[in-house]
């Protein structure tokens, strides 16, 4: 189950209002790399990417339903930022 899934189930159980997923823009990394290493030979590229995804939820929760929102198990591969208004 994604992160996503589990802040909408709590959400859902504790009648908790929410806007989201939001999807912002993907972010391109790109890496040209030359595939032959002593730089002799034609000039051939391999080129690398990686994407970052982001979905920007908006909560408006009492202390105790976020307190079960930081509950949630997360991945070590995802960053989940919570800022407090």
């Amino acid at each position: 189950m994604s992160v996503c899934e589990q802040i909408e189930n709590v959400t859902k159980t504790q009648g908790i209002k929410k806007y989201g997923p939001i999807p912002l823009p993907t972010k391109r990394l790109r890496v040209p790399v030359r595939k032959a290493p002593s730089g002799q030979g034609t000039s051939t590229w391999a080129k690398f990417e990686m994407r970052i995804h982001k979905r920007l939820f908006e909560i408006i929760a009492n202390e105790r339903s976020m307190h079960l929102i930081m509950k949630i198990h997360i991945p070590e591969s995802v960053l989940v930022e919570i800022e407090l208004m």
